[in-house]
This record gives C-alpha cells, sequence and structure tokens, in this order.
C-alpha cells in the first residue's frame, strides 16, 4: 500500500463537488486487493476502534460496519472509511469517502473529505498505516495504534471547529451565505469581499472591543450593571489574601472568590464560609487572572441566558459536573459510565465536556463524605465541581420557554448596557420562572463571546436555533453576502475575455477583483502577480474587503491539482477546448480536457454561457445546473442556436450587416444590435476574429451579471490590446516603420489565430515570425505549431522559452524546423536561435520599412522591453488569448451517443440515456 501522491482540493473539484483529499495509491504489494482475504479480526479491531464506522454508509448506500464485517470490500475502501472515522472521531464533519479504481487493477485513489487540510493528510497516512498493522503486521516491530489514534485526536481536536463553529457555518449554509475558513481554529469569514463579517466562536467583526473588555472585567461590568438598577452581588477588589479575608467579613459570609478576568470559571471559589477557604480560594484565583474579586454569595442555582442583537434567544440551567448513583457503582466506574455518552468529549470538542476525576473533583467530593471508591445511594447526586461551567464537565437545561418576562428584560438591558452585539448573563435564582424581584436573584457575570454549545444540544429541553439568530443579525432581512461571481474558462482566451469582461464592469462603476494567468488584479491595479489562476488567487479575490464582483479566469491546471476555489459562480463560461496541456496531469484526451473545464459550468447557478460553436462545449449544456444557457456562435446558421432562439432562450451571435459585422442579443424573442465589431479596438477593426469572439464572451456574461447593453458597448469601445491594458494579448507596436505584434500564444489553435490575423492584415512587406512551443508539450504539438505557420511567413526564427520544462537545448527547435522543412519552408528562411531574446532581437534587427514581425514570447514584460526600446533605421498572450474554431455546418452533425433536445432552460444536446 504505496501512496503514489496526495493532492488536497479546496473546493468542487472533478471527483466530488466537496472538498476533498485525493491519495493516488499502489496496491501492488498486497496479495488480495479485498479484506475478505485477511482474518476477520482484523475488521473487529478496526470497528472497535472507530465504532463510528457501524454508522456510515458505503457510496453505494450499505452499511460500512456489516461491509467489513463481511469483508466485501477494497483495501482503498476500507482506507477512505479509516481515513473519514479517524476525523470523524476528532469532531470533524467530514461526510465523503470512496475508493475510484484506476486504470490498473492494484492502482487507484482513495477519496474523503476533511475540514482542515492537515488533519485530512494526517487521517489518510494514519488510515493506511493501522490498515497495513491490522491485516499484515511486522513481526517485532508492532505499530501502536491506540496510541497513535490518541495522539491524532489531540492534534485534530485543536484544528477542527467545535460544536459552536460548526453549528454557526450550518446555520450560514442553511441561509446560502458563502464561508471561508481563515485558520486551523475558529476564524471564519461569512460573506465574500465587501459584504463580508467574520466570526471567532461567539465573536463577530461586529463586536465591541471596548464591551468585550468591559465584560472580561468583572468589577467594571458588575459596577455598570448596579449603576442602571439592575440585580447584582455586593463587591470589592481585593489586593491580598488578608484583604479578601477583612472583605468577606465585610460583606458577609457565605462569599464567592474569583479572578477579576477569569473565564470559564477557572480559579472561581464559591459558598466560602471560613477565612482558611477565602485565603486558599485567593490563591487560586489570583494565578487565573490580573486580580481577584470578593462577592456576596447569591443562592440559587446557575442559569446562561444568551442575548442577541439585544433579544433573548435561549436560556438554559447549568448543572455542575455530576454523577447519579445507582446504589452498585463506586463514583469512579459511573464517571466512566457517563463518559460512554458520545455527546461527550476532550475539552470544546464536541458537545459535552468528558467528567475528570482529578485533584478538584476529588477535593469537592471529599467536602460531601465521598470519595472516588464511593458507591452513592440510587438516585443521589454526587457533584464533582462547585461551578456549572461546560468546559469542567456540567450540563444545561434548555428553559427558554419558561423563563420569567422580568428576567428576560433584565438579561437583554444588561447585555445592551455593556454594549455587546452577543452576550450571556450568568444568572442565579432559585427559580427562573419567578422574576429576581421575588426571589433575590442576581447577575453574577457577563459574558462575551459566549459559549453556545449549551443551547444548541441541551443535555434535556428543546435545542434553539442560536446559530440562525447571529446569520439574521450579520445579515437581516435581504442583506446581501455574497458578491457576483463570474467564473471562465477554455483553452485559449481567457485571459482577454476576463480582462474585457473586468474592464466593462469597472466602467460600469464595479470594483472588480480578477484572477488571470498574470496576476490578481483589484480595481485594475495588481495585487499579485504570477499565474493565478487556481483556488489560492481565487480565494484572494473573495476575500478582499474592498471587491464587489468578482471574475476568475480559472484554468486547467489549477482544476486538475487542486480543484475551484469557491463553491460556485453566478455566471459560468467555457470558451472553447482544443489540444494543449494533453498528456499532463492525468488529461491526456480532448475528452478528458472537457470533463475538468466542464466543472465551471456546474458550479453555475444562474447562467452558462457556452461556445456553440465548439462540439466539445456544446455538449456541456447537458451538465449545468444554470438557471439559463446562453450560447455564443460565429455562425449564424448555427441549427442548435436558431432553435435555442425560436424558444425565446438567450444567444449572442455574430451577424452580417450593412456596415460589416456586427454582434446580435438574442433573449425573450426580442433581437437586438449590440455593436459593430469594427467599433471594438481590439478586434482590429474586426479582423482579429478570435477578440471578437472574446468580446461576444465578455458581453454574454456582463449582460447575465445585469448590465445595460449601454454599459456593454461602452466597456467593449473602451477596451484595446495596448501592453498597459493587456499585456501579451495580441500588444500592437507601430512606431518602427514597420509593425511588431506581440503575442503570448503558445499551443495550435492560439498561434493559428494570430497567423489567421496577419493573413488578413494589408502587409506590403515581407513577414518574419518568431516561434517557440513549451517544453512540457508533446512533440506532436510542437509539429501542430509548426504546421501552423508554414508557409504564412518570409522568415522563421525558432526559439525556446527561457525554462525548458524538460527538454534539451535546441529540441525544441529541431521538431518545429523539421516540419517546417516538411510544408515546404526552404531551410534558408529557418534560422534557430539559442534564446527567446535573441529572437526577439534578431526579429527586430531583420525588419525593414512595411514589413511585419509576429512574435510568441514568454518572457513578456522583457519582450515588449526590446521592442520599444529598439533603435530603429526605418522609423517616420495565460495560454494565448485567441480562439480558432472551426464553425459548426447549418445542418450539424449530432455526434454519438448525443440527440437535441429542448426545455424550458431552451435547446442542448443531451447524453442518449
Amino acid at each position: 500500500m504505496k501512496v503514489i501522491r496526495t493532492r488536497v482540493y479546496v473546493g468542487p473539484n472533478v471527483y466530488e463537488t466537496e472538498p476533498v483529499v485525493r491519495m493516488a495509491m499502489d496496491f501492488s504489494a498486497r496479495r488480495d486487493l479485498k479484506l475478505s482475504s485477511y482474518p476477520k479480526s482484523a475488521a473487529e479491531e478496526l470497528l472497535d476502534l472507530l465504532p463510528e464506522l457501524n454508522n456510515r454508509t458505503s457510496a453505494d448506500g450499505r452499511n460500512v460496519g456489516e461491509l467489513l464485517l463481511s469483508g466485501d470490500c477494497h483495501l482503498g475502501d476500507v482506507m477512505a472509511w479509516t481515513a473519514l472515522g479517524l476525523q470523524r472521531q476528532a469532531g470533524a464533519k467530514a461526510e465523503i469517502a470512496r475508493y475510484l479504481p484506476g486504470e490498473k487493477d492494484d492502482e487507484g485513489d482513495v477519496l474523503f473529505g476533511y475540514l482542515s487540510r492537515s488533519t485530512g493528510v494526517e487521517a489518510g497516512e494514519l488510515a493506511r498505516q493501522i490498515i497495513l498493522e491490522l491485516i499484515d503486521p511486522i513481526p517485532g516491530k508492532p505499530f501502536p495504534i491506540k496510541d497513535e489514534i490518541a495522539d491524532y485526536k489531540d492534534f485534530a481536536s485543536r484544528r477542527v471547529l467545535g460544536p459552536s463553529g460548526q453549528a454557526l457555518v450550518e446555520a450560514a449554509d442553511a441561509r446560502g451565505i458563502p464561508w471561508l475558513r481563515l485558520n486551523d481554529q475558529s476564524l471564519i469569514q461569512l460573506g465574500h469581499g465587501k459584504y463580508q463579517k467574520r466570526i471567532e466562536a461567539a465573536l463577530t467583526s461586529e463586536t465591541s472591543c471596548i464591551s468585550v473588555d468591559i465584560a472580561k472585567d468583572k468589577e467594571v461590568s458588575i459596577q455598570l450593571l448596579r449603576d442602571l438598577g439592575l440585580p447584582v452581588p455586593e463587591q470589592e477588589y481585593a489586593r491580598s489574601a488578608k484583604a479578601a479575608v477583612d472583605l468577606a467579613h465585610d460583606i458577609g459570609f457565605p462569599v464567592v472568590v474569583k479572578p477579576v478576568d477569569g473565564n470559564h470559571g477557572r480559579g472561581v471559589g464559591i459558598n466560602l464560609r471560613t477565612d482558611d477557604e477565602v485565603r486558599e480560594a485567593f490563591d487560586i484565583a489570583a494565578g487565573q487572572g490580573s486580580g481577584v474579586i470578593v462577592e456576596s454569595m447569591i443562592e440559587g442555582e446557575d442559569h446562561r441566558i444568551l442575548v442577541i442583537d439585544g433579544k433573548l434567544v435561549a436560556a438554559a440551567k447549568r448543572m455542575p459536573a455530576h454523577v447519579v448513583g445507582d446504589g452498585r457503582s463506586t463514583i469512579s466506574e459511573l464517571i466512566t459510565e457517563v463518559n460512554k455518552d458520545p455527546r461527550r468529549g476532550a475539552g470544546h470538542e464536541n458537545m459535552l465536556t468528558r467528567l475528570e476525576l482529578g485533584k478538584r473533583e476529588i477535593e469537592v467530593m471529599g467536602e460531601a463524605g465521598h470519595s472516588p471508591d464511593s458507591v452513592p445511594g440510587e438516585g443521589e447526586i454526587v457533584f464533582l465541581r462547585k461551578t456549572a461551567n461546560l468546559s469542567t464537565g456540567g450540563t444545561a437545561i434548555d428553559v427558554t420557554d419558561t423563563i420569567h418576562p422580568d428576567n428576560q428584560r433584565m438579561a437583554e438591558r444588561a447585555i445592551k448596557a455593556v454594549g455587546l452585539d452577543i452576550g450571556g448573563v450568568d444568572f442565579l435564582t432559585t427559580d427562573i420562572t419567578r422574576s429576581y424581584r421575588e426571589t433575590g436573584g442576581a447577575i453574577c457575570e457577563i459574558n462575551a463571546g459566549p459559549g453556545i454549545r449549551m443551547h444548541i444540544a441541551p443535555s434535556e429541553g428543546e435545542p434553539r436555533d442560536v446559530g440562525g439568530a447571529v446569520m439574521d443579525m450579520l445579515f437581516p432581512g435581504d442583506a446581501p453576502s455574497a458578491i457576483p461571481i463570474a467564473a471562465l474558462t477554455g483553452t485559449n482566451g481567457k485571459t482577454t475575455t476576463a480582462r474585457m469582461l473586468s474592464h466593462v464592469l469597472k466602467m460600469a462603476g464595479s470594483v472588480v477583483g480578477q484572477t488571470s494567468t498574470d496576476a490578481v488584479m483589484i480595481d485594475g491595479n495588481v495585487s499579485m502577480k504570477g499565474d493565478m489562476t487556481g483556488p489560492v488567487s481565487a480565494r484572494m479575490v473573495l476575500r478582499d474587503p474592498d471587491v464587489d464582483m468578482a471574475v476568475m479566469e480559472t484554468a486547467r491546471g489549477g482544476i486538475v491539482r487542486a480543484g475551484l476555489g469557491y463553491r460556485y459562480c453566478d455566471v459560468g463560461a467555457v470558451l472553447n477546448v482544443s489540444s494543449d496541456h494533453l498528456g499532463l496531469g492525468g488529461v491526456d484526451t480532448l475528452d478528458d480536457l472537457a470533463r475538468v473545464k466542464r466543472l465551471v459550468v456546474e458550479v453555475a447557478r444562474d447562467t452558462a454561457v457556452l461556445n456553440a460553436d465548439n462540439i466539445y462545449t456544446l455538449q456541456m449544456a447537458a451538465h449545468t445546473p444554470a438557471k439559463n444557457i446562453c450560447y455564443v456562435t460565429m455562425n449564424p446558421n448555427n441549427k442548435i442556436v436558431r432553435e435555442h432562439i425560436k424558444l425565446g432562450k438567450r444567444a449572442f451571435v455574430l451577424e452580417e450587416g450593412a456596415n460589416g459585422q456586427q454582434i446580435m442579443l438574442y433573449d425573450r424573442e426580442v433581437a437586438t444590435p449590440l455593436i459593430w465589431t469594427h467599433l471594438i479596438p481590439a478586434t482590429l477593426e474586426g479582423k482579429a476574429r478570435h477578440n471578437v469572439e472574446n468580446a461576444m464572451f465578455a458581453a454574454a456574461m456582463a449582460y447575465a451579471l445585469g448590465l445595460s447593453l449601454d454599459q456593454i458597448r461602452s466597456g467593449l469601445r473602451t477596451f484595446n490590446n495596448s501592453f498597459y491594458q493587456s499585456p501579451g494579448r495580441m500588444n500592437v507596436f507601430d512606431e518602427h516603420g514597420f509593425r511588431v505584434i506581440l503575442d503570448y500564444g503558445h499551443n495550435e489553435a492560439a498561434i493559428s489565430s494570430m497567423v489567421d490575423l496577419v493573413s488578413q492584415l494589408d502587409t506590403r512587406g515581407k513577414r518574419i515570425v518568431c516561434a517557440t512551443c513549451p517544453g512540457d508539450r508533446r512533440d506532436e504539438d510542437i509539429r501542430a505549431i509548426g504546421e501552423a505557420i508554414a508557409g504564412k511567413f518570409d522568415t522563421y526564427l525558432l526559439h525556446t522559452d527561457d525554462d525548458l520544462r524538460g527538454r534539451e537545448k535546441g529540441a525544441i527547435q529541431e521538431i518545429m524546423a523539421e516540419e517546417l522543412r516538411k510544408h515546404g519552408v526552404s531551410p534558408d528562411a529557418i534560422h534557430i536561435m539559442d534564446s527567446e531574446e535573441q529572437s526577439v532581437s534578431e526579429g527586430l534587427q531583420r525588419a525593414e520599412r512595411d514589413d511585419l514581425v509576429l512574435m510568441f514570447c514568454g518572457g513578456i514584460t522583457r519582450a515588449w522591453k526590446q521592442i520599444t526600446k529598439f533603435e530603429s533605421p526605418h522609423r517616420h498572450t495565460e495560454e494565448g488569448d485567441t480562439v480558432a474554431q472551426k464553425n459548426l455546418a447549418a445542418e450539424i452533425d449530432v455526434p454519438d451517443g448525443y440527440t437535441i433536445v429542448s426545455d424550458e432552460r431552451g435547446v442542448r444536446l443531451a447524453p442518449l440515456s
């Protein structure tokens, strides 16, 4: 059982719609791959270690426990279930676990969900080691399974969301509020961009820092409440143990001694009746805070009243940690039995906290005449702690429906007085159903960031939707939480289209966050340079507090490596699918590539924008849940689009008009001219057909995002292919007496489009091309580029990128030169360049007046500087940004396995059932 590679997908991916860890496994070292081939004790021991697996179902709906005992399961499935079980035992609410067989019988992918990257990866590796120990232990080298599980649980429980955090994100999910985890603890971003809020347990980004400080300072908070006439105990600050004793006598026994700024009940001494008890309590409290206070003891039961946004949301009576005797068991045995409750865990990992039998517990039971070996009578309650905090093993009984109105108003006034948006009132009273004015009840403490698990799943009584109340406070009514997300992918044209769309949106007044192959851009400014088309950069945009619109260029590589950085998009577009990057990352065919890129429209909610002139993108309409399907076509006779339009559905179509070609919008049985293509600067008066198509996609996406046609027209008319607005995408320089076109195109489709453009331009002189291909492409891809440029130029300067990507120096040039000679290019016209920099320099030196030099470069900025700084004696493009597609004929040939269907969303190709 060898791990070939591990990948962590942070969002929707080609395997699941949720984040998963994928472990590519090699099982060839195992003699058998079914669990039934190994001792049945392996399954029994695994279920004993991870009993939660008895309650799980497999991917095909069968009970996991029964499958393990029957042995009718692959070792890969066992590993996935084990990794999931380890995480769930540590408190992670992951759900997915399955094995995906590979092309070889002894290889495949183990897939399982996770909430924290580190805990997910660790769970996978530990699962592998556990299974190996159970089915094939190494003599003399036992793997300490139980110790390792305990260590993992301790490690993971500090990184998974606790019950409170989990309840809050579940409430967010229920309301459609997107969320992102910002660390391995409980800091969470709710919403995207400018609408975002943050929570950390029950603290929010709206919580006043001053109010938190007031709540933490018990002396100040009690004084503030007293000044408003709210019921509070008599209280004084003690500077020493002697002063504490004196104050206890002044106040009157019994008293409470506690830290001035403690929490979770730590260091609190209650019901103190002697000087010695006060002195001892002072020393304990002093070690837990910055000062000590002494206050009068309020008789009654401990209650926690939760107030959110000024309104009482929940109330619970809290019982200190205790056991109930049965007349037979010792206290120690009763504690063990109570801790079997699956709701109990270590610290805050679960709804209840495990009971402990430490020094403090022994002291408390000793005061009642008990020891751990005592056998309390049936029904006798033995307290282990004096304070009722859940963090020390206490329990909670919901009393929300029975609290007296006076007590409710008192709690609400107290939290408002302190100034908290979320606050907990610790209230002591003999009867919560009676007014504090009758019972003499009082507030003993105000809590900022109060624990909410006691209200989510009380030991007794009705659970309360506390998380929902928090969400309703942060995002009231119809308040937005998510910014619109437009995502696009394709083999070519992504970057130019993303830039066009971002420009259109910016011109319409939006602050746009954009990811691309060059950088993350915020409102037109570079935030971070580099290839930023993966999930990390997508989340960078979604976390930016200024952004109100996101444009996500999403590349194949990012999807394959880590999935999407967003759970859904409002508008998803696939521009085209053609040969590029094949043979990399398990993407070997165009069908594989289409399945990867299809993910963008599989997560689209409102509109899927698809190229109707590309058979691979056309087929994607059958796989999107989007409410609307919008087609883009440069062929006005496209059969599917014509039928789609007849149904009143949306399409952007390139049509001939009296003044040339224009983009037409069809929607709801209305045809509207959008813009003449020669009015779009980026199209070079309509000659750059690839940019015509890019503009059509940008317009379609902008329209789906709600922009008006005038806003779209204005944006397209002011976007051009200057180096500063769209570096590396058909940048033209005309100031040398000859024309230079610089482009980043690096696959056959992109280069073919640029060659087609050059052939349409009126060039009086000769044509020169500086060409290359990235080193990680297949030999056939390099030859395809050679064929695309063959016979179209007078001079061919062949170079390599700075990064050879595993190729031998000169290998790419030789393959391309061979292909050129094969297609009739004279060897005298072919020149091998040592570097890209030399190729650019040579192209500029060879050019004369009225010539045209087309340069395909990877080092765009360097090449542009060479071009602009060249002293001419004749002076008076992510993965490429072009699209070359074969238009479908008017009578489209429906591919095998598909049929044409229509429904409420329009016309599309659908697979035959």
